[in-house]
């Protein structure tokens, strides 16, 4: 018994055994310990640096998440855009939400191809530049060629413009306007119908003047693509393997010298837009986007009353190759002195026109011109109907009378209709382009633009440009009215020759200028 009961005492734990869970021990406190130190550590080391970040906030374009146009790789973000819908790409949050780029001077690689260039003539403000210039800029826009008169010569805007890696400012100054006075335009056909006549007649041939000399600029900058767009219009460049106006013409072959982009015009849903760029979705497609029977079965219901199924031009913008013997055709087209230009008219890009989006628009255009309200007058002013008329109530009623006519005739108030149009594809929707300039804007990007131009100027520098530029404005105001440019003795000897003796002339083709998209009674339609 006394053995049996000494086998069933429990043993002491030999030392072996002993040694062994205290190793365990060890181990387990030192794989509990270890994680908890390390992230403290890291807490630490990012509360130094200034609070915790997202890592999306500190993306940059040499990274890996790269926007479209800004590399010659595709994107892995395109295939997560697609999978997302547009609702969540415009939910807005109180930090930033584009964070493609830490730097707003966007330093493109040098050997991206192809270089666009886009010129305009203008004389908005900061307010309506920056965004439409930096939207450009994303979608892959090599530099800017900015021939600037009012507001946008003054020196608070053009000394911002002028910061901006890959702007050129041009000033209408007397020497510009002599330059362009010896132009070999004014000694042919192609736009001598445009010549000497008021407001939007001599825009057309102010933008052609310009338009000539951008070609030689964005020669000299070694650019492969041009185009001529005002600062109301966006490209959309739809279509493409990626949102991307670079990837697009890389893909036009060769052989092709000019890319028509049909346009697509604004419809407002509310009479107080402030800024159309963020707050315009809906748009009317253009004739050329749609099917014969839906554009003429659905033409009343889509015009409303107006003189014509879009409210100003419906012949598109052109792109075209930078190449000997290029020349403007008008503010819409291109030409080639030695060929006609080989074209192509795109299947789903097109150019977002943003006209009249703005009840001012009224009240703009009417302060830039000075005919009078009469229905005979406008005609020596105006080339499209809806202008005319607009002119006239802008000139004539009173505010009220303006609002009310402004409300029936330009916003689409009427949801059931804005529906069906929809739905028969008269109208759509297109997000992308609020989404970029909603998202530069919360970036901060326009505002680190104005802040980084005051900041490299000191407040001397700054009263030398400013002496400077007011200098510069008070030659260009003593300077020629621009359509009397090109009333030398010279000029107008060489016209003199050309309307007495044709044959010493080339005669080409008249410009084409904006024209209204086919009516309903059209029995032929032509090509833009």
């Amino acid at each position: 018994m006394a053995g049996l009961y000494a086998s069933l005492r429990p043993q002491p734990p030999s030392s072996s055994s002993s040694s062994q869970q205290s190793f365990f021990s060890k181990v387990l406190l030192l794989l509990t310990i270890l994680p908890l130190s390390l992230a403290v550590f890291a807490f630490f080391l990012q509360w130094r640096g200034g609070g915790v970040d997202d890592p999306i906030s500190r993306w940059s374009p040499e990274e890996s998440h790269k926007f479209p146009g800004m590399d010659s790789s595709p994107l892995a973000t395109v295939a997560h855009s697609s999978q997302s819908s547009d609702c969540s790409l415009l939910a807005h949050t109180n930090t930033p939400s584009f964070p493609y780029y830490k730097d707003w001077k966007f330093k493109l690689h040098p050997d991206l191809k192809p270089k666009i260039c886009i010129t305009t003539s203008t004389s908005g403000g900061l307010e309506q530049i920056l965004p439409w210039m930096f939207y450009h800029k994303v979608i892959g826009v090599t530099s800017f060629l900015l021939f600037v008169e009012g507001k946008a010569a003054s020196p608070d805007v053009s000394k911002v413009l002028e910061s901006i890696p890959g702007v050129k400012v041009i000033y209408r100054t007397r020497k510009l306007e002599e330059q362009q006075a010896k132009s070999r335009i004014w000694n042919e056909t192609w736009l001598s119908s445009f010549f000497y006549k008021p407001c939007n007649y001599e825009l057309f041939v102010k933008q052609s003047l310009n338009m000539e000399m951008a070609i030689v600029m964005a020669r000299d900058a070694g650019m492969d693509w041009i185009i001529h767009l005002d600062t109301d219009e966006l490209i959309h460049p739809a279509g493409a393997r990626e949102y991307s106006l670079r990837q697009l013409l890389l893909d036009v072959p060769s052989n092709v010298d000019m890319v028509i982009f049909p346009n697509y015009e604004s419809s407002v849903e509310r009479d107080d837009i402030k800024d159309p760029f963020t707050e315009v979705s809906m748009f009317k497609k253009n004739y050329d986007h749609l099917m014969k029977d839906t554009y003429f079965g659905m033409y009343k219901e889509a015009t409303r009353g107006n003189p014509n199924y879009f409210l100003t031009y419906g012949n598109g913008k052109a792109a075209a190759r930078v190449q000997d013997h290029l020349r403007p055709n008008g503010a819409h087209r291109w030409h080639n002195y030695m060929k006609t230009p080989k074209e192509i008219k795109l299947e789903e890009a097109a150019v977002l026109h943003y006209t009249y989006s703005k009840f001012s628009d009224l009240t703009s255009r009417r302060d830039r011109c000075g005919c009078k309200p009469t229905k005979e007058d406008v005609k020596r002013c105006f080339m499209l109907e809806f202008d005319r008329s607009a002119f006239i109530i802008a000139s004539t009623a009173t505010e009220d009378e303006m609002l009310n006519w402004y409300r029936e005739h330009v916003v689409w108030t009427d949801k059931a209709m804005n529906l069906k149009l929809l739905r028969k594809g008269i109208l759509t929707r297109i997000y992308a382009p609020m989404v970029i300039v909603q998202g530069l804007r919360e970036s901060g990007v326009f505002s680190s633009i104005v802040l980084s131009a005051q900041e490299s100027l000191s407040k001397d520098k700054f009263l030398a440009s400013f002496e400077s530029n007011s200098s510069s404005k008070a030659a260009a105001s003593e300077s020629l009215p621009s359509r009397k440019i090109g009333r030398n003795q010279h000029s107008q000897a060489a016209r003199r020759v050309l309307a007495e003796s044709g044959s010493l002339f080339e005669f080409h083709d008249e410009a084409v200028p904006p024209r209204s998209p086919p009516g309903i009674d059209a029995d032929v339609i032509t090509e833009a």
